[in-house]
């Protein structure tokens, strides 16, 4: 272990080393030429061309040698990424305690792997618990609070006994991270880390054994049922204010979202979807791409979000200006007993 650490720190300034050895080297070849060889003193046509053919090499080697550096550099930049995406963002399964499960998502910032956006499906003894949330802005500068957000969901959901609990700890720690957002923008004296404003909208599912569905909304859009061909919206009530504008009513209680049937599948997106807008300034149709994706019957998740995605990308001409991410949930419980007299999507009230 020592051995192998001890040779990676090694290679490192041999590396740089050679990075800025080459053009050193390029350099020190076009003044020996200039100064030591007399071809290069003369001024006829033929030293001429001969001078100036010696520095165009001189300077396609520097340019050559630049750009291999840049795209060494970007590929590790991309590497670091990737893993950081891994990590926050990590992969879901394809199947969670009996739902299958599929999910996208896309920065709208050029270069990042990871916007506002943030999702994730756990199996707990509660219910399968899911998270769908959007960061105000989008892209690089919305990762430390996704991260705030997530992490303290996934600690949550285990912890709670149900999603009163778990929406109280995640708006805990999101006020302790713009707290300390603020304390380092104020100490920085950095104004574009200041959390004016700053907000998340938050969707939290509790999804039971028996198919019965829970639901705590804060801002954030209301999922599709998707049901035999059908696309119904699981609720039509209004949802509370986004975490971190005003503080959690005292009597918040998780709202009846009816029953998710065996092949019933539940689409969850953040407003960037709907929001995505064409060259004539139109939003995208998604209860019109959802009808069309189910409309011989029920797919597969990825199949219902591939062609939802691909939709959507030939909208908004493959660049929507937001932060995007949809999740497929479906039920693939053989043995699930529907609540009797539990109607679907039906109106709940605060």
């Amino acid at each position: 272990m020592m051995r192998f650490g001890a040779g990676v720190t090694g290679r490192r300034p041999l590396r740089r080393g050679l990075l800025l050895g080459l053009p050193a080297a390029w350099g020190a070849v076009a003044i020996t030429y200039k100064l030591g060889c007399p071809l290069a003193q003369q001024t006829g046509l033929g030293a001429r061309i001969v001078t100036s053919a010696v520095f165009f090499a001189v300077g396609t080697g520097l340019v050559l040698h630049v750009r291999q550096v840049l795209l060494t550099e970007l590929k590790q930049v991309r590497r670091v990424a990737g893993a950081a995406q891994a990590a926050l963002l990590r992969p879901l399964p394809p199947r969670v305690d009996g739902l299958a499960v599929a999910a996208a998502q896309r920065s709208a910032e050029q270069g990042a792997f990871v916007g506002g956006d943030l999702y994730d499906v756990i199996s707990t003894e509660h219910g399968v618990r899911v998270v769908m949330g959007d960061v105000r802005g989008h892209g690089l500068a919305a990762i430390g609070t996704v991260a705030a957000v997530l992490g303290s969901f996934r600690e949550a959901v285990h912890d709670e006994r149900d999603l009163t609990g778990v929406l109280r700890r995640l708006d805990r720690a999101l006020a302790r991270h713009l707290r300390e957002k603020a304390r380092v923008a104020q100490s920085l004296g950095d104004p574009d880390l200041a959390v004016a404003e700053e907000f998340v909208t938050v969707l939290l599912l509790e999804i039971r054994r028996d198919g019965d569905v829970r639901a705590l909304n804060c801002g954030h859009p209301w999922p599709h049922l998707l049901r035999g061909g059908r696309v119904v919206p699981l609720s039509v009530t209004e949802p509370l204010p986004p975490l971190g504008l005003f503080p959690l009513p005292a009597d918040l209680v998780p709202l009846p979202g009816g029953s998710l049937l065996p092949g019933d599948s539940l689409f969850l997106h953040t407003d960037g979807v709907e929001d995505a807008r064409d060259t004539h300034g139109r939003f995208f149709p998604l209860t019109a791409a959802l009808a069309d994706a189910v409309r011989d019957g029920p797919e597969p998740p990825r199949t219902v979000l591939g062609a939802v995605h691909a939709r959507l990308m030939r909208h908004s001409g493959g660049a929507p200006a937001d932060d995007i991410a949809m999740l497929v949930l479906r039920n693939e419980r053989g043995a699930t007993v529907p609540c009797p007299g539990r109607p679907v999507g039906h109106r709940a009230h605060h």
